[in-house]
């Protein structure tokens, strides 16, 4: 087993509160755009809610019980949601992606409410962060479970 750093260790021991801290904001980000600014989201925004709605109750409940087998689950939502964020930004900075997949319903999904540092922070690339930053944690967290395991594994006597 290699040392590390007091900082990884941290990051590693608390990494579902920490990606569960992230969730919260991100849920009640999207919720304020859309219920306080009245932000009409669109196809694709929904779609990245349904990955990261789940993800909140997940880790909040894993978290109450310190269930680190939960990540397993939740990583694949956090991946999925990160690259539907990730087209989703690309279809705001590159015009022909729009027309690849044209949103026929409701507000367009090349709509940019967010006008932050020129356009390049954007409500997907926000949700994307979100996503990076879920996904991050849990691995780290996964890595603390499987070092765990090592160090946890009884030692029977020879008899």
């Amino acid at each position: 087993m290699t040392p590390k750093s007091p900082f990884l260790a941290f990051f590693s021991r608390y990494a579902l509160y920490f990606a569960w801290v992230v969730s919260i904001v991100a849920v009640g980000s999207s919720l304020y755009l859309s219920e306080i600014m009245k932000f009409i989201p669109c196809n694709l925004c929904w779609y990245q809610r349904i990955f990261m709605y789940p993800i909140v109750i997940l880790l909040g409940i894993a978290c109450y019980n310190q269930d680190r087998k939960i990540i397993r689950y939740v990583l694949p939502l956090s991946i999925v949601g990160g690259c539907i964020s990730l087209y989703h930004y690309l279809e705001q900075q590159i015009p022909a992606l729009a027309r690849v997949l044209p949103c026929t319903v409701g507000v367009p999904c090349s709509e940019d409410y967010l006008d932050w540092f020129g356009g390049y922070v954007t409500i997907p690339f926000l949700a994307l962060i979100a996503f990076i930053l879920i996904t991050a944690l849990l691995i780290n967290g996964a890595k603390k479970d499987e070092t765990d395991d090592e160090e946890e594994e009884p030692v029977r006597a020879l008899s």
